[in-house]
């Protein structure tokens, strides 16, 4: 199809409306594993401020507090305790991750540990134990592991130790108690 405006072809997606543009999917393009896009052309989080691309591999500990996207190889432990971190759908990384939201698309080796929630999609292959309080994990997804769900069980405040009262009597008083006699078993005694 051509539009007349700028003398390109038209996409068969989008939708002319006057002046502006939309792009709509095809119907035919539903989530799920048979009708699943090419792993390149998932977008990435719209709110990670960082981005390990799939060219990237990093050995070692990666920290930070603002949301993450890693679609490329990680060896080591991740921590991002108040921030989102979405492993991508190429990612592959081999170590545990805390953060206070998971999405995992990819590959993890490791326990992941989402103070708020971890999201496991149908792309993602995840081996090791999940604990969190919100857990969501797509049919088709490989997961092998423990699953932590739920709120972690409330404590009760420790009694604080018994305070040992003294007797009212005054101790002139106690001075009158009859002694045992030598020899006797008292209880208590060493």
């Amino acid at each position: 199809m051509w539009r007349k405006e700028d003398g390109r072809p038209q996409n068969p997606n989008e939708i002319s409306t006057g002046s502006s543009t939309s792009t709509t999917p095809p119907a035919s393009a539903a989530p799920g594993p048979a009708n699943s896009k090419p792993l390149s052309s998932v977008p990435t989080s719209a709110n990670a401020v960082a981005c390990l691309s799939q060219g990237i591999r990093i050995k070692g500990e990666i920290t930070g507090s603002e949301d993450l996207f890693i679609d490329g190889n990680v060896e080591g432990k991740v921590t991002f305790r108040n921030a989102v971190l979405t492993v991508g759908p190429n990612a592959s990384v081999k170590g545990d991750i805390d953060a206070r939201e998971i999405v995992v698309r990819g590959r993890v080796e490791g326990k992941l540990d989402g103070s708020d929630r971890v999201q496991i999609w149908h792309t993602a292959k995840v081996n090791g134990d999940i604990r969190s309080s919100r857990i969501a994990i797509e049919d088709g997804a490989e997961f092998r592991g423990k699953v932590e769900a739920g709120k972690p069980p409330t404590r009760p405040a420790e009694n604080p130790p018994a305070k040992k009262f003294e007797s009212a009597k005054p101790k002139e008083a106690d001075s009158n108690l009859e002694k045992p006699a030598p020899g006797a078993a008292v209880a208590g005694a060493d």
